[in-house]
């Protein structure tokens, strides 16, 4: 087994205090490194053990959290008998993923209902909304244009920085249509890509060259594909029909496959709530598998289980669309729950995304006791494996949100049908300087330091998949330092962002070479 020795830090803080408390995931330690090259700093007793000097920090929930503007920890010296040859220091930090900026609104100015995105690759980013136009500018004439990275002709639109394309031109069906862009500034409209009967589109897909794009029918209910081979043709693709017929009521989907291309959904579930009270949401999200995402979803766990109290009690609700658009499945509008007490936050409208293994789930929350739709928010949850349970971690916004996510341009957009929309860096906060140094006579004291360097993660696109993103590490290359008896480390980090998130360290690992 191998032996856990601890290292001492020195880190320095500064910025606003910590929002909210939040318990990461922690994965697991690798258990095949051999003794003597690699020290791991990720647990409570780790991080205590660095507290030696320390001021302005403290640690709880396995993190180094601040509790002043500025806080200071200096290591110890660590020795071993025989020279060790450093490899690198990877710096973690904590997943809750706060640093997120409002900007005005980044969808189509025309693209109407819950926004669905869809990254099929570096400059080729998509989005789904019904179609509005509702105040045609009466005197527009349109005219040829040309946009980079676009081949066919395109027309001008009443919309700044919006285009038609021909397929865009083409009459709607009364679904969804399909906008795409190359830089997530210029918009080209393609047209439709699903009929009235599939308007209600939660969710999409890139497998295998081919779009997913999944929707409810009815409305709330069982989801259903449509598989598009051709996005720009103006026309819908095949229908494949119903693919999970849920034992429960409520749907608004996310979908996501993970690396093994499993498909994940994630659904609401009305079985423990009045719906129709909480902006047609649930604490309860259900997570189904399915091989191919065709159909046969088998239900696991629930991916998010905040209920109250079950009092054994039964009732019903209603929902107006369910006669309405399918009477031959739903002869009554009529959903039955069990009542729970006291009252519940209500989730929906599920997006994920994946950045380097780590999943996240966003969606509409009515927080329980709120007065009015006004108050909800985009909720965020994560989890280290789709496969657990996710933790609440934060929320952004205001208003109904019904949200999507995307990678694009290096950064995450967080797109919703309220005034404004969200753009991220990603989970990694700035701005954190590192350096190491190592005592190469065995006298106890520091011969040489690394030059102080600003490490972080950066993020890139894996091909074949829309939603998972690669996570490269923050990494200080330790290869130019000799090697030595001792070694010390310091970190520096700073609060740069609007928001006042500042980096909460979540992990360190300090490797040497066989």
């Amino acid at each position: 087994m191998k032996k856990t020795t601890t290292i001492a830090i020195t880190v320095t803080f500064l910025g606003a205090a910590f929002s909210h408390a939040f318990t990461a995931p922690k994965p697991s330690k690798a258990s095949s490194t051999p003794a003597g090259k690699e020290w791991v700093i990720e647990t409570q007793a780790d991080w205590e053990a660095c507290a030696s000097g320390s001021e302005g920090v403290e640690f709880r929930d396995a993190m180094a959290v601040p509790t002043a503007p500025s806080a200071t920890i200096r290591s110890k010296i660590k020795t071993f008998e025989q020279k060790q040859s450093p490899r690198s220091l990877v710096v973690s930090q904590s997943p809750v993923w706060d640093n997120w900026k409002e900007v005005p609104k980044i969808a189509p100015a025309n693209l109407d209902d819950a926004p669905v995105l869809l990254t099929k690759g570096p400059g080729d980013y998509w989005i789904f909304g019904l179609y509005k136009n509702k105040n045609p500018a009466k005197d527009f004439t349109p005219k040829e244009a040309k946009l980079e990275g676009f081949d066919v002709p395109l027309q001008t639109t009443q919309w700044p920085k919006q285009f038609n394309a021909p397929g865009g031109l083409k009459k709607s069906l009364g679904g969804y249509h399909a906008w795409q862009s190359r830089d997530m500034v210029n918009w080209v409209h393609h047209g439709p890509v699903a009929e009235k009967r599939s308007r209600w589109m939660t969710t999409a897909e890139f497998v295998d060259g081919k779009t997913y794009l999944y929707y409810d029918f009815p409305n709330d209910q069982d989801p259903h594909l449509y598989i598009d081979e051709d996005l720009t043709d103006g026309k819908p693709g095949k229908d494949m029909g119903l693919v999970f017929k849920s034992p429960f009521n409520g749907s608004d989907c996310a979908l996501i496959r993970d690396l093994d291309g499993k498909f994940h959904l994630i659904s609401e579930n009305w079985s423990p709530i009045d719906a129709s009270k909480h902006a047609w949401d649930s604490p309860l999200a259900s997570h189904a598998i399915s091989e191919d995402g065709l159909g046969n979803f088998k239900l696991v766990a629930p991916a998010v289980d905040q209920r109250t109290k079950p009092t054994g009690k039964m009732a019903k609700h209603y929902h107006p669309h369910w006669t309405q658009e399918d009477p031959e499945n739903f002869p009554i509008n009529v959903a039955e729950y069990e009542i729970h007490e006291p009252e519940q936050n209500a989730f929906g409208d599920w997006a994920a995304i994946s950045i380097g293994g780590q999943y996240y789930l966003f969606s509409d929350v009515e927080w329980a006791g709120s007065a009015s739709q006004k108050d909800m928010q985009i909720a965020r949850f994560t989890s280290s494996d789709i496969n657990k349970p996710f933790t609440y971690c934060g929320s952004v916004g205001k208003g109904h949100p019904d949200p999507d996510i995307c990678f694009a341009e290096g950064r995450f957009y967080l797109i919703n049908q309220t005034k404004n929309d969200f753009i991220s860096p990603g989970p990694w906060v700035e701005k954190v300087e590192a350096r190491v140094g190592v005592d190469t006579d065995k006298d106890g004291k520091i011969d040489e330091w690394t030059p102080w360097q600003e490490i972080q993660e950066k993020y890139d696109y894996i091909p074949g998949f829309s939603k998972q993103v690669a996570r490269i590490p923050a990494a200080l290359d330790l290869s130019k330092l000799p090697a030595g008896y001792g070694f010390q480390i310091e970190l520096k980090t700073t609060e740069t962002t609007e928001n006042k998130v500042k980096p909460i360290l979540d992990k360190l690992a300090l490797t040497f070479a066989e």
